[in-house]
């Protein structure tokens, strides 16, 4: 038995060619998808967290 290499597309799995990551359009749009939501969250969570830490600074008793 002869395995051919290959990779796996990162979204649903599907074999596909070595120089390639993705099966089709519809999985590299959604991976693209979930890339900005995650950072969009990043973003998110970083802003809070330099918020939180200016309120502390500003109402910290002295």
């Amino acid at each position: 038995m002869v395995i051919i290499p290959h990779r796996h597309c990162v979204i649903c799995g599907k074999a596909v060619e070595l120089d390639k990551h993705f099966c089709s359009k519809d999985c590299e749009e959604t991976f693209k998808k979930e890339r900005r939501r995650q950072r969009n969250f990043t973003l998110f969570m970083f802003l809070l967290l330099f918020i939180l830490l200016a309120l502390l600074f500003i109402f910290a008793p002295r």
